[in-house]
């Protein structure tokens, strides 16, 4: 499944007609007694059903109210994406792939006011993240709370917000469908390359544009940043509906909070072996392991006894046929993680614990 980043080429914003479909089930009850009463829908329940949708719309209504205003559309010269108010000092953070290559922005908040200017403070691809400054902080500038994303669960009822499209302060609706999918993005179209580990999968629907936007749940707190949607592979270049990954709030804090105090990151808690690596071949022509092709001095794999030339073939119990893998299994453990490698010299496999160091 191949997942594209949501960075589009910048256009303008068409007019759109929103068509809302109402579906109404029912069921109906039986067996002996007052037919008549079987029949007919209990009076408490039609008042409480409505009461039900009225008091969940109204939550919709309170978060977006209490979010929407830190949500904000960034151009990026040819290009556009979202971003989250950090702090009130005009701190925004986004995705990596939104910024791409540029270093001066405009952005325009949720209160079309005209744009601001503002600067790269420092991107970290590898965790596809960013933050950007406002060069002024405008009046009443509100920056968005920040959750803590190892307690949501799968069920929890989310909002999407973001520039999907270029269609600023759009908000979409969906539930976390689940936690902890390392997901690998490509690198064409400008995208990262990232394999990016604890990734929070949603069914509220991201679109290009989404990228640097707010996953946020009903108490109003940002639990992730939306990055990517997935494609089915039998519908070629269309998404697959219904299936979004967006980057955790603790990942994003971490990271950001790094850049806003150092103006970059200097731990990245991401797990690493300490090698320079590439995929090797079978006799099949199938990828086959990962060929060391130099090892950092004093790094995780030299300290276990691994050498350049050595095919890695298993990690943890994972099979390794490719540098996505790897970088896949690497992502799902901490620095510090004693893990088992299985790899292959000289023809003959071997097998090694390794301390695992750190990106």
């Amino acid at each position: 499944m191949r997942l594209p980043r949501t960075r589009v080429p910048l256009f303008p914003a068409l007019p759109v007609a929103a068509v809302l479909v109402v579906l109404v089930a029912g069921c109906s009850g039986g067996g002996g007694g007052d037919g008549d009463r079987a029949d007919r829908p209990d009076r408490a329940t039609t008042q409480a059903a409505p009461a039900a949708a009225s008091d969940l719309q109204d939550d919709y209504q309170k978060v977006i109210k209490d979010v929407l205003p830190s949500v904000v559309q960034i151009d990026a010269s040819d290009s556009l994406g979202s971003g989250v108010v950090y702090d009130d000092k005009g701190h925004i953070v986004t995705n990596a792939h939104v910024v791409g290559e540029e270093k001066t922005f405009r952005v325009t908040t949720a209160t079309g006011e005209q744009p601001l200017a503002a600067k790269l403070v420092s991107a970290y691809p590898e965790q596809d993240l960013a933050v950007i400054k406002l060069d002024k902080v405008p009046r009443g500038l509100k920056a968005a709370r920040f959750g803590d994303s190892t307690k949501i669960e799968v069920g929890t009822i989310v909002l999407a917000m973001g520039s999907p499209l270029g269609l600023s302060s759009s908000v979409t609706q969906g539930i976390v469908s689940a936690t902890g999918r390392t997901v690998s993005e490509g690198r064409d179209g400008g995208g990262t390359g990232a394999t990016i580990g604890n990734m929070v999968q949603t069914s509220a629907a991201i679109n290009p544009g989404n990228s640097g936007g707010a996953l946020v749940d009903l108490d109003g707190q940002v639990v992730g940043i939306p990055t990517l949607a997935a494609t089915d592979p039998d519908m070629g270049d269309g998404a697959a509906p219904g299936i979004g990954f967006a980057i955790p709030s603790s990942m994003v804090r971490t990271v950001a909070d790094q850049i806003v105090k150092n103006g970059r990151v200097t731990d990245s808690g991401r797990a690493a072996l300490g090698i320079t690596a590439r995929t090797v071949l079978g006799d099949d022509y199938r990828p086959a392991g990962v060929a060391i092709v130099e090892v950092q001095d004093d790094g995780a794999a030299a300290k276990a006894g691994l050498e350049a030339g050595d095919i890695i073939t298993d990690l943890g119990g994972t099979p390794i046929t490719t540098i996505t893998s790897l970088s896949e299994s690497l992502a799902a453990v901490e620095p510090g993680a004693k893990e088992r490698v299985t790899y292959v010299r000289d023809g003959a496999e071997r097998t090694a614990e390794v301390t695992l160091g750190e990106m």
